[in-house]
């Protein structure tokens, strides 16, 4: 069964999802799918590939941002920024617990501009914590100019 969590308008976090959970994606409009899991991280996990097809066959786009707490990168939270900004309508983001998802999503938000207290606030009623990356987010943010 699926725990999308709307993280806000047209984005949703995820654990781990499972082919049949594309179907609810569809019925929330989702366009794109964002695997934020390495693949192998466990044996229970569906692989990418399966996820992929299923999206793709349900007409929405698929990309994988692969992170850990520990590989997570400047790259990473380009790469996230520059899929959300190029998604054409909401955006289904998932891992194990859908916490790496939302982390992620929060300093891509924060680059792309949004106030880091708006992004926590966000992630909070969606049941997450960002304070991991906030100092980050601030960074980020204030980066920004």
């Amino acid at each position: 069964m699926s725990d999308f969590r709307k993280l806000g308008d047209g984005i949703y976090a995820s654990p781990q999802i499972g082919v049949a959970d594309i179907a609810q994606a569809a019925q929330l409009g989702v366009t794109l799918v964002i695997n934020n899991r390495p693949e192998g991280e466990s044996d229970d996990q569906t692989p990418g590939a399966e996820i992929e097809a299923v999206a793709h066959a349900a007409g929405m786009d698929y990309i994988a941002i692969p992170v850990t707490m520990q590989s997570l990168s400047q790259d990473d939270v380009s790469s996230m920024a520059q899929a959300l900004g190029e998604a054409h309508g909401p955006v289904l983001a998932y891992c194990r617990s859908g916490t790496r998802s939302t982390l992620l999503w929060s300093l891509a938000e924060a680059m792309r501009g949004r106030e880091p207290a708006e992004i926590a606030d966000a992630a909070a009623a969606a049941g997450y914590d960002v304070a991991p990356v906030r100092a980050a987010m601030d960074a980020i943010y204030s980066a920004r100019g």
